[in-house]
């Protein structure tokens, strides 16, 4: 079934990358279009793990690192991994304050699964375990790729309909719809690519939370982590995920400032949502309800500046 969600995907975007080139070039424009969305695909197939590790600037870590933190965190997920019959993945750090995780890689034999310095600082270890049991069931379900290379052509996309408005239009005959059909086009391309994201994000991560749950043990504390993670996600901007919003996929919440709502247009199910999924989870592998977690105080305004980070439990990166 992820082998025909992967395919299903890539093919609506492909042929919208295609429809987007016929519309500003014409025949001519949706063949070389077709050409790079299929160059795209496979530079995306090979290297899904690289392009995401690249522009976080993930850094490999393992059992010798020098912080007890780090040592522990790798512990953690290669028993984890190693407990569900997984291959063992490459593991990595992003030196970021929000705290907020990730997996990619095109199969479990080349997977990698991230958590930035923030999560390690904010979150106890039972919660870090949680988050990245969700990420190794994203690499169990094979969804690493269909993350990564949705992430890297709906990108592709946007880039492309932002071409279009500096150079789409005119006189041109071959080319359809004109000024108006490329204005058009340049506003729809995007939200059309970003709904077909949309369309398997969310019962994706629902699938993750429990699979994850089950790997870690222990359901409650990842719903505790989601919990933490949204709300200091709200007040530390994660600067790379604004500059790329097609990533903001990628992570256990969604990175982006503000952006919470369960709806048509969310990556992600709304944290309330999942955290009760979870404790009905909890509730039938018999954990007892524990009081509601109140990890911060109320976010506040987003910062659009550089990010600061708020008053938090000292943790091992200052």
């Amino acid at each position: 079934m992820n082998h025909l969600k992967t395919f299903t995907l890539l093919a609506a975007l492909t042929a919208l990358f295609g429809g987007l080139g016929y519309m500003l070039g014409g025949p001519t424009g949706m063949l070389i279009a077709l050409v790079i969305a299929g160059g795209m695909n496979l530079f995306s197939y090979w290297n899904a793990d690289k392009i995401v590790l690249r522009m976080y600037r993930a850094q490999p870590v393992d059992e010798n690192h020098p912080n007890a933190v780090v040592r522990t965190y790798v512990a953690d997920i290669v028993q984890m991994a190693r407990d569900a019959s997984m291959p063992r993945p490459a593991i990595a750090i992003i030196p970021n304050d929000q705290p907020n995780a990730f997996a990619t890689g095109r199969n479990p034999q080349n997977a990698a699964v991230c958590a930035t310095t923030g999560l390690l600082d904010m979150l106890t270890r039972e919660e870090i375990r949680g988050v990245m049991a969700h990420e190794l069931a994203h690499v169990r379900n094979r969804d690493t790729l269909t993350m990564t290379v949705t992430a890297t052509i709906a990108g592709a996309i946007a880039a492309l309909a932002n071409f279009a408005l500096f150079f789409g239009g005119g006189d041109d005959r071959e080319r359809p719809g004109g000024i108006i059909g490329t204005l058009a086009l340049m506003i729809l391309a995007p939200m059309a690519a970003g709904l077909v994201q949309m369309a398997i994000s969310r019962a994706r991560e629902y699938e993750a939370d429990r699979v994850g749950a089950e790997i870690a043990g222990d359901p409650q504390a990842l719903a505790s982590a989601l919990q933490k993670i949204e709300a200091y996600s709200k007040r530390i901007v994660n600067m790379t995920a604004e500059r790329n919003p097609a990533s903001g996929q990628l992570f256990i919440i969604n990175p982006l400032a503000g952006r919470g709502a369960d709806n048509l247009f969310s990556t992600h199910p709304a944290t309330g949502n999942r955290v009760r999924a979870l404790m009905d989870l909890g509730a039938k592998m018999g954990f007892r309800t524990p009081p509601p977690v109140s990890p911060v105080a109320s976010p506040g305004p987003v910062s659009t500046s550089v990010p600061t980070t708020p008053s938090r439990p000292a943790g091992p990166w200052g």
